[in-house]
C-alpha cells in the first residue's frame, strides 16, 4: 500500500477488533474514517460521527442473527483517520482520494465513514476509474443534493451528487427535501432516478424491483444517515420528518448486496448529540450489516471457534 500522499492521525479498530486479525495485508475491506465538516449548515459536528461510529462498534455482539455467524471476527482493517487538509474543499477530496485509490489498488473494499456527505465524490470517482460505466451508485437520503453549488462552493454537502451525476448513473431512494433549482435541473435533464419518500412508505415494496432494474452489476452506496426517519436517527445535522425505517432499508441494501456486486460504501453525516448513543450504535451496526452480508455472500467468513 501507498499512503505517501495521505495524512493521518489516531488509532482504533472498528468492532475493537485486535490488531492481529485486523492487519491490512489480510484485510478483504479497509474502513477509512474522514472526520470534515467544513461545508456543513445548520447543525455541524458530523466530524466527530467517525470516532462515534468507531467507538459504538466496540459495544456489538459479532454474531450476526440474520446470517447465523460471527462475519467480521477478522478481515476488516481501520485506517487511522483521515486529517482534513485545511486548504480547502478540494484539497480535500483529493487527499481522500488518494487513500481510497491505495486501498482499490491494493484490491480491498473501501468503506468511508463520514464526516459530511461532500466526501463521496472521492471514493466514487476513484471507482469510476476502475470500473467506468460498469458502475452505478444508490443513495439513501433525505436530500436530493442536486444544486449546482451551495453557500459558494461547488464542493457542498448540498451539491456531492451533482458532482456525482456528471460521470456516474445515480439512484436515488427516500427523497423528501429539495429546493426548485434542483427541481428545475431534474427537468430539464429528464433525471428518472428519484424514489421519492412519500411514494415509497406504502408498504409496497415493489418499489425495490425498480430500484434493482437501474443498478448495474457494480455498485457503490452512499448513505447520508438522514435517509433514516429522526425518530430512529436525530444525529443529523439536517433532520427531515418521513424517512426510512430500519427492516425496510436493511431489506432493500440487503437484496443490492445479494443482487449486486459492491464495489465499496460509505456512511456519512451522523452529528452526535451528547447523551444520545443510540444514533451512534444504529450507524454502527448498518456498517456491520452490510459488511457482514457482503463477507458471507463472497465467501470471506473466517470460522475461529
Amino acid at each position: 500500500m501507498n499512503f505517501d500522499k495521505v495524512h493521518f492521525c489516531g488509532d482504533y479498530n472498528f468492532l475493537g477488533l485486535s490488531d492481529e486479525d485486523t492487519a491490512y495485508e489480510d484485510a478483504k475491506a479497509v474502513i477509512i474514517p474522514v472526520p470534515y465538516d467544513s461545508t456543513t449548515s445548520y447543525r455541524s459536528g458530523t466530524r466527530e460521527g467517525p470516532s462515534a461510529i468507531i467507538m459504538a462498534s466496540r459495544q456489538m455482539e459479532l454474531f450476526d442473527l440474520d446470517l447465523q455467524c460471527e462475519p467480521l471476527n477478522t478481515g476488516v482493517h481501520t485506517l487511522t483517520e483521515l486529517q482534513p487538509d485545511m486548504r480547502g474543499p478540494a484539497e480535500t477530496i483529493e487527499n481522500i482520494e488518494n487513500a481510497v485509490r491505495a486501498v482499490v489498488e491494493d484490491g480491498k473494499m473501501p468503506v468511508v465513514l463520514g464526516g459530511e456527505h461532500s466526501i463521496t465524490t472521492a471514493p466514487i470517482k476513484v471507482l469510476k476509474e476502475k470500473y467506468g460505466n460498469e458502475l452505478s451508485v444508490l443513495q439513501l437520503d433525505a436530500h436530493s443534493d442536486l444544486r449546482e453549488a451551495y453557500e459558494q462552493t461547488p464542493y457542498s454537502h448540498a451539491s456531492v451528487m451533482r458532482r456525482v451525476f456528471d460521470f456516474a448513473r445515480i439512484t436515488q431512494v427516500g427523497i423528501r427535501n429539495t429546493c426548485k433549482s434542483e427541481m428545475d435541473f431534474i427537468k430539464k435533464v429528464g433525471h428518472d432516478g428519484i424514489f421519492w419518500a412519500h411514494d415509497i412508505c406504502t408498504g409496497d415494496d415493489s418499489w425495490m424491483d425498480k430500484v434493482l432494474q437501474r443498478l448495474s452489476d457494480k455498485v457503490y452506496i452512499t448513505i447520508d444517515l438522514d435517509a433514516f426517519d429522526p425518530s430512529i436517527m436525530p444525529a443529523v445535522g439536517t433532520p427531515e420528518p418521513g424517512g426510512m425505517l430500519w427492516y425496510q432499508s436493511l431489506k432493500l441494501l440487503n437484496r443490492v448486496i445479494d443482487e449486486k456486486t459492491l464495489v465499496g460504501f460509505d456512511v456519512v453525516e451522523l452529528c452526535p448529540i451528547a447523551g444520545n448513543i443510540s444514533s451512534d450504535f444504529l450507524a454502527a451496526k448498518l456498517v456491520f450489516k452490510m459488511l457482514g452480508r457482503v463477507f458471507k455472500k463472497n465467501g470471506w467468513v473466517v470460522d475461529n471457534a
